[in-house]
């Protein structure tokens, strides 16, 4: 399906991130929504001293074939909100 995969070569910073395959790097993605998971997302990340989530090896989200398995994760990630909102 065409909605799960779009490229935007004409990006200044395409691919974001080092990869063998660019032809397959899925900009759909472009800001993770796994990042709100932390350390649960399933990614390659680690955190920078400042407490910062580093996600810059991370191909994840790039990744043409793991549309579904992201699509998947949406109510872990609404659950996360939930909890947020509910503590203000």
């Amino acid at each position: 399906m065409s909605s799960q995969f779009f490229q935007n070569t004409a990006c200044p910073y395409f691919p974001c991130h080092e990869t063998d395959r660019p032809e397959d790097f899925n900009c759909l993605f472009c800001y993770c929504p796994l990042y709100a998971l932390g350390k649960k997302c399933g990614g390659d990340c680690t955190y920078l001293p400042s407490g910062v989530k580093d996600c810059s090896r991370c191909l994840f989200p790039h990744e043409r074939e793991n549309y579904d398995a992201l699509m998947a994760r949406y109510g872990e990630i609404m659950d996360v909100i939930r909890r947020e909102d509910a503590g203000r």
